[in-house]
């Protein structure tokens, strides 16, 4: 039986893929690097430490790496942080999970004051048991490492608990720890992808889980 549904934030709970997107594209076209829109778009999921790897050279990420990070925080706290908005049902998705007698947790690449600020937009803090940011674990997803802080803190084992998120890093990231998973539509990524990286469901948004909810992979199997 499950005990314990972790949900990713960006692109699960929040409608926010897009707009990291158009901020990690402005911040490395500031920085010389001609990176298109949906290829930053394709890579929302990771943290940092696994995105920049994919556009930047050793030595790039070397020379400015960090500034080029901190440049695109302050541009989306400044531009883009006001035009975050939850998707619909949220609240409604994590209390049916709460009533049906599992712990919440929210595992996200974010950092800690920017994860505590999402959890106020999607009006979700008090339905929340545990949460796990970038400082929970030295690398982001598809590294496990921020879900496995989730089940430690939690104090639950992975094949009690499920992944719920929106990207095949997260996917990759609750196989890798031991979990199941399920995907959702709202990220922009495809079924295809979600299920090839792992997902034994996939539904297009937190509402759809939340109407299925007595049939999906949380209540069976």
């Amino acid at each position: 039986m499950t005990e314990l549904a972790i949900f990713d934030m960006d692109g699960t709970l929040i409608d926010s893929v897009d707009l990291h997107a158009a901020s990690w594209q402005q911040a490395f076209s500031h920085f010389g690097h001609d990176v298109s829109f949906e290829q930053a778009r394709g890579q929302i999921g990771k943290g940092g430490d696994n995105l920049l790897p994919t556009f930047l050279s050793e030595a790039e990420i070397a020379d400015h790496g960090k500034d080029l990070e901190s440049w695109r925080a302050e541009l989306f706290k400044s531009q883009y942080f006001e035009r975050l908005r939850p998707f619909s049902s949220v609240p409604e998705l994590l209390m049916r999970i709460r009533d049906a007698g599992m712990k919440v947790a929210v595992a996200s690449s974010a950092q800690e004051s920017e994860l505590d600020k999402y959890l106020s937009i999607a009006k979700i803090r008090d339905l929340v048991d545990v949460t796990t940011s970038s400082a929970d674990a030295e690398k982001s997803k598809p590294d496990p490492g921020i879900f496995v802080a989730a089940l430690h803190k939690a104090g639950i084992a992975a094949r009690a608990a499920i992944a719920i998120g929106d990207s095949p890093y997260d996917a990759e990231a609750a196989a890798r720890s031991g979990m199941r998973s399920i995907g959702l539509l709202c990220g922009g990524f495809t079924e295809a992808s979600l299920r090839e990286a792992g997902c034994s469901a996939v539904y297009p948004s937190p509402g759809a889980l939340w109407a299925c909810f007595d049939s999906s992979p949380i209540m069976v199997g």
